[in-house]
């Protein structure tokens, strides 16, 4: 195949319809959810519809709980389609309708030959060092010479000619340029199996015509499909949609994604902690650009992303991106949006639920934690104090700060605390107070806050803590440790 620039110019009136077909055959790949995100986006952005289809015809893999875990990962994502899921199996029936239709309109045929006697013919053409592309002998036989036997329909592939010889044919893809092939390199294809079954290759274009898709944006490993799908919508004389292959996901070592670079499930970066808007930022980011914008909501991605903005090389996986983009959705979210996000997801990861208290606490501990952390687990790790219950047992660390001096000192704390208004300066004003007192500074006197706390060494500053905790509760805290 080789390719030309696209044209971006081609008219198109038709509302926008695109969609996202999955195999069930496993859990909702990375890749499979970026290019799901395109396609909403591109519809949701013209003011379109964006559809989903199962593609659940080969029984022996497809199950039930790959097709729920993807419907699953596109709901966490917010990707909600239009109307119901529809199953490719479900409807076998209109498929077979559409190949017997062209049976009868000469565009396909019955095709008898055996499995061994197109191995046959494929190894004696290695052997004569000619095409193995298999040329069916009953291509032309007339009806009246087909034997009672099982039979396959093919389809009759129709080589663009000029003056006796074929000339090449093209698709203008929206991302690739105009690809050429050579239609006499495209073989008769079956479409209905032995057993009455449609082939992938019928299915997907019978499908995508009769939901009235009109753009079908894919990855590039679909591009070879391409072809061999528009002898179909030529032989039926549908319109052909607008075809848009996009560059799969690479490791960051540009080879193709594997598990050897980590998570490619969209489950498992849920159960990472990143939120479902900076998945879908990142992704977005994934092969389309606008400009020099890296973090957007998903209003500047709707009215921004256009196909004429993803490239045509392959896009790397970077997980350094992804945690920045993370804290930077964390940092703008709303505190009480955030709150709830993050009880979803300890519930999600089976946390029981926070009790009223701890929830409260963990509320007026946000505004100090979200502006440094990139994941869910890295907030609540923050966010360890708030919802800890006294007594609090500190850490061996944390315990060594709480020498006898340090103890008499915090039961001096305490009164100065109990008379101060509980603003972050009066409370950096009466800790300050004190260790001016006793001749020593605000990190001697910070160490046994924290311990008295939090029981860590590690954890926000001690007037976060306190601001977050309320008077009450960071008093009694204070008292138990200097007991």
């Amino acid at each position: 195949m080789t390719t030309a620039p696209a044209d971006s110019t081609r008219p198109d009136a038709r509302a926008v319809v695109t969609r996202f077909a999955p195999s069930p055959t496993g859990f909702l790949h990375i890749g499979g959810a970026r290019t799901a995100l395109f396609n909403w986006l591109y519809a949701r952005g013209r003011g379109g519809q964006f559809l989903l289809r199962i593609e659940d015809t080969d029984r022996a893999r497809s199950t039930p709980e790959a097709t729920a875990a993807i419907l699953d990962g596109l709901s966490w994502l917010g990707l909600d389609w239009d109307g119901e899921a529809i199953s490719q199996f479900d409807r076998a029936a209109r498929h077979a309708e559409i190949a017997r239709q062209m049976l009868s309109e000469g565009t396909a045929y019955k095709c008898f030959a055996t499995q061994d006697e197109i191995a046959a013919f494929r190894e004696a053409a290695r052997a004569e060092g000619r095409s193995t592309l298999y040329r069916s002998p009953w291509r032309d036989a007339p009806e009246d010479t087909h034997p009672d036997e099982p039979f396959v329909v093919r389809v009759k592939a129709q080589g663009l000619k000029r003056d006796g010889e074929f000339v090449a044919d093209f698709i203008d893809d929206a991302v690739q340029g105009r690809v050429g092939y050579s239609p006499h390199l495209l073989d008769d294809f079956v479409l209905l199996r032995a057993d009455g079954t449609p082939t992938y290759m019928l299915a997907v274009v019978v499908d995508d015509h009769d939901m009235g898709v009109t753009h079908v944006i894919r990855g590039d490993d679909h591009l070879n499909n391409a072809a061999r799908q528009k002898l179909v919508y030529d032989a039926m004389g549908w319109e052909v949609p607008v075809f848009a292959h996009i560059p799969l996901i690479h490791g960051p070592d540009g080879k193709k994604l594997s598990k050897r670079h980590g998570a490619l499930g969209v489950g498992e970066y849920r159960a990472m902690g990143y939120p479902a808007s900076a998945m879908r930022n990142y992704l977005a980011r994934l092969g389309w650009s606008h400009g020099d914008a890296e973090i957007f909501g998903d209003a500047e991605a709707r009215e921004w992303f256009d196909l004429a903005g993803i490239g045509r090389a392959p896009a790397r996986l970077d997980f350094r991106k992804l945690d920045h983009v993370s804290g930077q959705h964390i940092a703008r979210t709303d505190d009480a949006a955030l709150l709830h996000e993050l009880q979803q997801f300890r519930a999600h990861t089976g946390a029981p639920p926070l009790p009223p208290l701890a929830a409260e606490r963990l509320e007026r501990a946000i505004p100090h934690l979200k502006e440094r952390a990139k994941t869910y687990p890295e907030m609540l790790e923050k966010a360890h104090f708030a919802l800890t219950e006294r007594p609090i047992v500190a850490e061996p660390k944390a315990a060594a700060a709480l020498d006898d001096v340090s103890r008499s000192i915090l039961g001096e704390l305490t009164p100065h605390l109990q008379n101060a208004s509980w603003t972050r300066e009066a409370l950096e004003g009466a800790v300050g107070a004190l260790a001016s007192a006793h001749d020593i500074g605000l990190g001697k006197l910070a160490a046994p806050l924290r311990a008295a706390l939090a029981g860590r060494t590690a954890t926000p500053s001690v007037f976060d803590m306190m601001l977050a905790l309320g008077r009450e509760e960071s008093l009694a805290r204070i008292a138990e440790a200097a007991k």
